[in-house]
């Protein structure tokens, strides 16, 4: 056996190693989204599915941001070597250096979609053409979209907030496969909460984070080579 088949063959740098590194960094990451989204999904739970409550809604989302973001940072830093994993250390680190910047873009988010919401769930009392439902729909998405890519790029970079928005929204067309996947990804999340419930979304939140993460590495490519020194 040469020196680079005893060094891969080494514990901590194979292939399984590799694999339950990632599956541990996973579970701990998402054991610390729920902790950290845990203020804002007891009364979510609690509420009743009523489009009165929307407001409501968003203000017990606000957790979700940050934490989201320091997941992103968690897993785009995570190390697959199963001898030096901190995924815990990782996730605070992310967490408390990203929830002020993540917020500015994050709190804007929620107030236009409950906005957006609201107008949907009292459409008829509106008085206005049904087919206003389609622009409403497309904005929504829009500004998801372009939430997710915002989201990616204040986690994992230091801009001016203006700067995320600007750039989260220039990624839209210049990237349309990262926006088209990520449009794919908001179609599977809603898929689980329509045939299973909001929690196992929520327990699948760090694989989802995980996904986001990767499929916006063309994105995250590109800020790197155009827009950082």
């Amino acid at each position: 056996m040469n020196d680079n088949a005893r060094l891969g063959a080494r514990f901590g740098t194979g292939p399984l190693s590799r694999a339950m590194a990632l599956v541990y960094s996973l579970l701990v990451v998402e054991l610390l989204l729920v902790l950290t989204t845990l203020p804002g999904l007891v009364p979510l739970f609690l509420l009743d599915r009523h489009a009165s409550n929307l407001p409501l809604v968003a203000l017990c989302a606000l957790p979700l941001g940050p934490a989201l973001s320091a997941a992103l940072y968690a897993l785009r830093h995570h190390r697959p070597d199963l001898t030096d994993l901190k995924p815990a250390t990782l996730f605070w680190r992310g967490y408390r250096a990203n929830a002020l910047g993540v917020l500015a873009i994050w709190v804007p988010w929620l107030a236009w979609l409950t906005i957006v919401a609201l107008n949907l769930s009292y459409f008829g009392a509106a008085g206005v053409p049904g087919w206003w439902r389609v622009p409403l729909l497309l904005i929504a998405l829009g500004a998801t979209l372009w939430v997710g890519n915002a989201l990616v790029i204040t986690s994992l970079f230091r801009f001016r907030v203006r700067d995320v928005a600007r750039l989260a929204l220039h990624f839209l067309g210049y990237a349309p496969g990262v926006t088209l996947g990520n449009a794919c990804l908001l179609v599977v999340a809603a898929g689980i909460v329509w045939f299973t419930s909001e929690a196992v979304l929520g327990l699948l939140g760090s694989v989802l984070v995980l996904a986001l993460l990767r499929n916006s590495r063309p994105l995250v490519g590109k800020v790197e080579k155009e827009f950082t020194a």
